[in-house]
């Protein structure tokens, strides 16, 4: 689902999503790279109603959030990652900050194996067999966030 208000963005997306194939009688020809997404009128209503209740999705996982802020305070070695001033997140997920790899899955061990499901909040692609030889940049950064993040869980219902 795609929700604008600007109305050439609204064009472009629905020109992609329905394969980019410029107007004509007979000919198939596509001036992008598009896709042939169709939302069925389940999908849609499916839609239309979770958007009716993000304001309280929002609001219950923030209040979520808040906890997660207040317990981890006063634990120094796990920071709650939280938004930043003049910003507000809406905490579609929840991530401590640990001081390195062997403290993350120290962490990861004990909050697994106490019922409480973590993860690591990803691993980068070049670390992945398939892209071992590909090209990349510096990803010293995402590194270092990669081995330090836990997602910790954040549902609402």
């Amino acid at each position: 689902m795609i929700i604008t208000d600007d109305e050439q963005i609204a064009k472009l997306a629905k020109h992609l999503t329905t394969t980019a194939k410029v107007p004509h009688k007979w000919e198939y020809v596509h001036d992008y790279i598009g896709y042939n997404y169709h939302l069925t009128n389940l999908a849609a209503a499916l839609g239309v109603a979770q958007m009716e209740q993000l304001p309280g999705f929002i609001e219950a996982k923030r209040e979520l959030a808040k906890k997660y802020q207040q317990f981890f305070e006063n634990i120094p070695e796990i920071q709650f990652v939280s938004e930043q001033e003049h910003s507000q997140s809406n905490y579609w997920l929840n991530a401590v900050l640990l001081k390195d790899r062997q403290a993350r899955d120290t962490f990861l061990e004990f909050t697994n194996e106490n019922g409480v499901m973590t993860r690591p909040v990803w691993e980068l692609m070049n670390r992945l067999p398939m892209f071992k030889d590909c090209q990349t940049g510096d990803l010293s950064n995402a590194g270092w966030l990669a081995d330090r993040v836990v997602n910790i869980p954040g549902s609402v219902i």
